[in-house]
């Protein structure tokens, strides 16, 4: 970090927040706090949307994803533009048209009180985990990579997102999110280009591909149906699509920013613009990894990327065995090195030479098993390292690649992403406490002032819980992978409640709302004994599938219920 990179840094941040607290200070009442007055065009909502799930994980992680293991991970997002049709043909017209300030009101409107506490509470647990995760995730690798004390990023990053949601609520995330989205996309487009430019002067866009292709980086669908695999075209049509369902149609962070739209059709343009935009975006981001992979076949690799188990193995007893190992994976660099030049110019000579590609092949499985065994001392150094660095691939390229200058704006790209989803996540969990458990369990009648105040107060609230859970959370197998977790363990019963609200009008309160504490306790024991006992990579179901499981559950057991309690009705009256 130079000077310049410094300064940056410091201007792109302050901006966006004293922009964003000065252009939407003083919310007149609940309304403006929460729906911004019905004022956002439909541009603004669609990057709102977009800013909302484009955290820092997405910047952090997504680039490690397609090193390690290539572009399947696009998958994951196959299902969502058919979400965005469903939320805009069916969600979008009955929010507007029962005016509510919150997904889970529309809830009681249709079903019952407890109904519509049980999904907001689920959504105040997941989300309030996730808000946690959006600040912890930069401030993880920020502070392992530049030396920065953990606990002091944490509170940097809650408090600059706190200063303007809590001044300026919906609005103010709007606002915001704008400038976050254009500074996170020309950093990555810079760096795309930057990464194609640092390349060997006769390599084109073509033969980089190709030497990605050769090291099975680029099999980009997987159209089998192991249900052990997390990523393939039919997870993704179905678990992809009913996780996207659940977040853009049920999640107040996501509901909430097309609810200030200025009118249904305002509304429904900007999800129609995520829909079209959201795979493009993701399939780049992925891109950009591989890039940063078929860079590394010409320059210098660290065994492993976290520099945090550099500095535990220099400490240990096992320095020596993982300096040789340090030694082999040079050599084996260089020889990736030479092969890679002959390959590429076989290519330009319009040969795709299948010896070349087997001997590519193998020398990526040497690396792999070097790796591996880097692991192994890392963990025997200190059995508590995370030694999955997946999350660090692309920053190591930033810090060490980039001229100066670009190292500040990437960093304030992180930090933009970390704040826009922060601020959505702070706002959501505000209103839904405020309107859903709050104002609705009051006795008292109280001014509309009150509510402003109090929706306030709990954007200050929540943002002292997420900053304290970032304080003491801990580094999973993959940041991107563990937020979307979260959410597919609760998603789906969520999801299934309002399927039942929007399509199914014979089901009613009692029968929805047992069978969604009996969907949610089923999928706890699911992920428990198919997911969390077994090893990363030996999972016995893939995530996404619980988010169809939950829904579908849900809804299934509620027709059984009802079936039930119809047939008791009318043995009762005859």
């Amino acid at each position: 970090m130079q000077l310049f990179d410094w300064i940056v840094l410091i201007v792109t941040l302050l901006f966006i927040v004293g922009y964003g607290s000065w252009k939407t200070k003083g919310s007149k009442n609940v309304e403006d706090f929460i729906l911004g007055n019905n004022e956002t065009p439909w541009y603004t909502v669609g990057l709102s949307v977009m800013a909302t799930q484009a955290s820092a994980i997405t910047f952090l992680s997504t680039p490690g994803q397609a090193y390690h293991d290539g572009m399947g991970f696009v998958q994951f997002y196959f299902g969502l533009p058919i979400a965005m049709i469903v939320i805009c043909v069916t969600f979008i017209p009955l929010y507007h048209k029962f005016k509510v300030y919150t997904a889970y009101e529309f809830l009681e409107k249709r079903f019952d009180l407890k109904t519509r506490s049980l999904a907001a509470i689920l959504f105040l647990v997941q989300r309030g985990l996730g808000t946690g995760l959006t600040i912890y995730a930069p401030a993880i690798i920020l502070s392992a990579l530049l030396g920065w004390n953990l606990t002091l990023m944490n509170v940097m990053i809650g408090v600059l997102v706190i200063i303007y949601t809590f001044s300026g609520g919906t609005k103010a995330v709007n606002v915001t999110q704008k400038q976050q989205m254009f500074v996170i996309m020309s950093g990555m487009f810079i760096t795309f280009f930057l990464i194609l430019h640092y390349l060997p002067n006769d390599m084109t866009f073509t033969n980089a591909m190709h030497i990605a292709g050769a090291n099975d980086k680029m099999n980009i669908v997987d159209f089998s149906f192991n249900p052990e695999e997390k990523y393939t075209f039919w997870s993704g049509i179905t678990g992809g699509f009913f996780l996207a369902l659940a977040y853009f149609g049920t999640d107040q962070s996501q509901v909430g920013r097309y609810l200030s739209g200025r009118s249904v059709k305002e509304s429904q343009m900007g999800l129609i613009m995520n829909g079209l935009l959201k795979v493009p975006m993701q399939f780049f981001i992925l891109l950009t990894g591989i890039m940063v992979f078929v860079f590394f076949q010409f320059n210098p690799v660290p065994l492993n990327f976290n520099p945090n188990n550099k500095v535990i193995i220099e400490k240990s007893a096992y320095k020596n065995e993982y300096h040789t190992l340090e030694k082999k994976l040079d050599v084996l660099s260089e020889d990736k090195k030479v092969i890679n030049l002959l390959y590429i110019d076989q290519l330009n000579q319009d040969y795709d030479n299948p010896i070349l590609r087997k001997e590519l092949v193998t020398l990526s499985n040497k690396e792999r098993d070097l790796r591996e065994r880097a692991k192994e001392i890392i963990l025997k150094a200190d059995s508590n390292s995370e030694t999955n660095d997946k999350d660090y691939v692309f920053f190591h390229f930033i810090l060490h690649y980039l001229p100066k200058g670009l190292i500040g704006l990437l960093l304030a790209v992180i930090l933009s992403a970390a704040m826009s989803s922060t601020a959505s996540g702070l706002n959501a969990l505000a209103s839904t406490t405020a309107i859903d458990i709050y104002k609705r369990n009051l006795k008292t009648q109280k001014s509309d002032k009150h509510y402003l105040y109090a929706t306030k107060f709990f954007t200050l609230f929540w943002g002292i819980i997420a900053i304290l859970f970032a304080c003491i959370g801990t580094l999973f197998e993959n940041l991107i992978q563990l937020v979307n977790i979260i959410g597919s363990i609760f998603y789906g019963t969520v999801l299934g409640i309002f399927l039942i609200g929007f399509y199914i009008k014979r089901v009613q309160s009692k029968a929805v709302f047992y069978s969604a504490l009996i969907s949610q306790i089923t999928i706890f024991i699911i992920f428990y004994y198919t997911i969390w006992v077994y090893p990363s990579g030996q999972e016995k179901l893939g995530y996404l599938w619980l988010n169809f499981i939950g829904a579908m559950l849900t809804i299934f057991l509620s027709m059984i219920m009802q079936l039930t309690i119809f047939r008791k009705q009318k043995e009762i009256v005859a």
